[in-house]
């Protein structure tokens, strides 16, 4: 049921509006009254066509381009310096294999990742919230729509992470990659003023340029920006971030000359029966993947009870890899040796498979749950090649077939583990093929994340960055429209243009009052400025008629009518007006219980649409 009544709006403007049970009635009944409204309005329509728009869009592709470069570049300079750093601090195993002095190699071990954990402990000071910047922070600032990340936190937190896989700490390198390329193109629309879609666009930029350069992997690159950062494909988003991931691709084969993540001859193409093994490959790999994800929170909230300063927790993490270390070498570091050598039949008996398994999930959860900064890529790619080739082991130790398709048992584990972690199945699988070039290796793998992520998604959670935000009270889950609406204050919506009444206030000079401003409904203040209740026109009336009804509007029955708080979400308050009727929801403070002013259900109803309507005009590619 619903009714038409005349109220003021924001800023005094009254106008007929819809007055509904609230929620997702609200929505749907508002969705119908103003689409005509809307839909008239040439702001709301987008760029347009025609020549202008053209322009617009090449400028767009350029930028894209141009971050591309820039963020490839860096990331170049990043990867190389993580490299020198493992040389010159013997944490890589050429390095190790030719230092002579063996007691000296024992105390280095344990000394360069713990000072690393001191600087690192220490740098972190600098950051707002104390703790590196992430891929989650990237997909935060997307999902929500606030697209800026600080410039200052990004570059402190790429630097905190050279330092932290410099000196040895097993995370990944390819998280900070993401996120210092997402950095940079925030901060390149950010000097250009773009609006929100720009700078998201331009984020995505900035990490499809770092995953191309990284992987050598454009298409993966291109994915990974539309399937994990911004979550829908749009074709005025496609142009600009294939740009900047074929400048990264280019610059990476020109200028990075790295060795691929791991080399695979001719292969044999897998007998029909070990298909079957690769999905359950893929439903076991969603339980590491899993185990991975929770040891790492696991690790970070016990880190938060220590009697420890903060600064000292990565400290005290890298001490406890680096005495690991010295009868585990393989532990340390991204791990990309022992990756490669997990793809060779024979390399690892299937006891040293289990051993160095086990140690990298626990050494990777110890140094990120205790502040080292880091990805959590690099370090799934290890633990899924261990736990594929631990499989492709026992599979031939108990079958007796020829070990000629062994690679394909590690790399079904590698996307069962890494595809689940990251949430970005497509992506895994264009890794895969861009570095191999081999049809039946992908489609192996393929098998295997036809069941580890939709496993893993439905027993933990899309990825471990969901969960972060999770934890950090952004749910994801239900969608980018509810992640926007939960992240935008009704602070931004309060008005005080309602009637406010002082409980000693006459009934009849009440609904006089109300008259004259042409409200429905007025809100009781005491003289100390605190809210006491809601009083409706209809109310007052009642008490008029009763023949030994109160006096004063203080005497009157009030209105149940939820209270809202400056920071509660647009979310919360369309949840909340589901079962009331009325003009407005008071908004008061949470100390002091003072009556701030109301928020009018039609502003409501009219942020939820303008909202959805830039929402679905980003995700079309019309704005």
């Amino acid at each position: 049921m619903s009714d038409t009544r005349t109220a003021p709006e924001p800023g005094g403007e009254r106008q007929a509006r819809p007055v509904t049970a609230g929620g997702p009635a609200l929505a749907l009944h508002a969705l119908r009254t103003y689409t005509l409204k809307m839909d008239t309005i040439p702001a709301l329509i987008g760029p347009g066509r025609g020549p202008l728009a053209v322009v617009r869009f090449l400028g767009l592709v350029l930028l894209g381009a141009i971050i591309g470069a820039i963020a490839a570049l860096f990331a170049v300079a990043f990867v190389t310096a993580v490299l020198e750093l493992n040389e010159l601090l013997l944490i890589s195993p050429r390095s190790r294999m030719m230092f002579d002095h063996a007691g000296a190699l024992m105390a280095i071990t344990v000394a360069v990742p713990a000072l690393g954990g001191l600087v690192v402990g220490l740098l972190h000071l600098a950051i707002p919230e104390r703790r590196p910047h992430a891929p989650a922070d990237v997909i935060a600032a997307v999902q929500t729509r606030r697209g800026r990340l600080p410039a200052r936190a990004g570059g402190l937190s790429a630097l905190s992470a050279l330092i932290s896989l410099g000196a040895g700490a097993s995370v990944g390198q390819y998280g900070p990659l993401v996120h210092l390329g997402a950095t940079l193109g925030s901060l390149g629309a950010r000097l250009l003023r773009l609006g929100r879609s720009d700078d998201n666009i331009a984020i995505a930029c900035g990490v499809a340029a770092a995953i191309s350069t990284a992987f050598n992997a454009p298409l993966a690159g291109i994915v990974f920006a539309h399937e994990v950062v911004l979550r829908h494909y749009a074709l005025r988003a496609f142009a600009p971030v294939a740009a900047a991931a074929i400048v990264g691709y280019v610059i990476a084969t020109n200028v990075l000359e790295r060795g691929a993540l791991f080399h695979v001859a001719d292969t044999a193409v897998p007998r029909p029966w070990e298909f079957a093994v690769f999905l359950v490959i893929g439903g076991l790999g969603a339980l590491v993947a899993g185990a991975y994800m929770r040891a790492i929170l696991g690790v970070t909230r016990l880190a938060g009870t220590l009697p420890l300063a903060p600064p000292l927790r990565p400290a005290l993490a890298g001490a406890l890899l680096g005495l690991t270390a010295l009868w585990v070498p393989d532990i340390l570091g991204m791990g990309q040796e022992t990756l490669r050598f997990a793809t060779i039949a024979g390399a690892f008996g299937s006891a040293e498979l289990l051993l160095v398994l086990g140690l990298k999930i626990a050494a990777t959860a110890l140094c990120l749950g205790m502040g080292f900064s880091g990805g959590v890529f690099s370090p799934a790619l290890v633990i899924g090649t261990l736990f594929g080739a631990l499989c492709g082991s026992l599979v031939g130790q108990l079958s007796g077939a020829p070990q000629e398709t062994f690679v394909f048992y590690a790399v079904c584990g590698m996307v069962a583990v890494t595809a689940p972690v990251i949430g970005a199945p497509l992506t895994t699988l264009l890794i895969v093929f861009e570095l191999t070039g081999s049809y039946a290796l992908t489609t192996a793998a393929l098998a295997s994340v036809i069941l580890a992520s939709p496993i893993a998604a439905q027993l933990f959670g899309r990825s471990l960055f969901d969960i972060q935000l999770e934890t950090r009270g952004l749910d994801l889950s239900a969608g980018r429209g509810r992640a926007v609406l939960l992240s935008t204050p009704v602070a931004e919506h309060l008005t005080r243009d309602c009637v406010t009444l002082r409980p000693e206030t006459a009934v009849a000079e009440a609904m006089t009052a109300l008259g004259q401003a042409r409200h429905g409904e007025a809100y009781l203040v005491d003289a100390r400025g605190r809210y006491r209740g809601c009083v409706t026109l209809a109310d007052l009336e009642a008490a008029r008629e009763a023949r030994d009804g109160p006096q004063t509007v203080g005497g009157v029955t009030a209105a149940d009518r939820p209270l809202l708080r400056p920071d509660t979400s647009l979310w919360d308050a369309m949840a909340r007006l589901q079962d009331v009727t009325g003009e407005a929801l008071p908004v008061v403070d949470a100390a002091e219980d003072a009556f701030l002013g109301v928020v009018f259900e039609a502003s409501i109803a009219r942020a939820y649409l303008r909202h959805s309507d830039e929402m679905r005009r980003e995700e079309h590619g019309t704005g």
